[in-house]
């Protein structure tokens, strides 16, 4: 119990670092979107949505080695979770990991 205590202020001093780091995603995206270097994110979800089987439980957009690339978890019927990785630009797969089911 006493740890516990110990740990609660790290944990909610920590809570408004992490609010700060997404407000700051959020504005890099906007802008990336503003300045047409990605694709709208409806856009690219409603064709993930409409391409394979499954509800987008997750999405994440990274920038590496330059690239903006956005990131899709979704879990079909089976349970069993897959990735599928956009470039943010072009809506080109990079990757998919998992399962993957494209519907007919």
């Amino acid at each position: 119990m006493r740890r516990a205590l110990l740990l609660l202020p790290a944990v909610l001093l920590a809570a408004p670092v992490a609010r700060a780091d997404d407000r700051r995603d959020h504005e890099r995206a906007r802008a990336a979107l503003a300045a047409g270097e990605i694709r709208p994110l409806a856009t690219l979800l409603a064709e993930i949505e409409r391409r394979y089987v499954g509800v987008v439980i997750e999405t994440e957009l990274e920038r590496d080695d330059g690239r903006w690339i956005y990131e899709f978890k979704l879990l079909p019927p089976s349970g069993r979770v897959f990735e599928i990785k956009l470039d943010a630009a072009t809506g080109e797969v990079i990757r998919t990991r998992g399962p993957v089911q494209e519907r007919r």
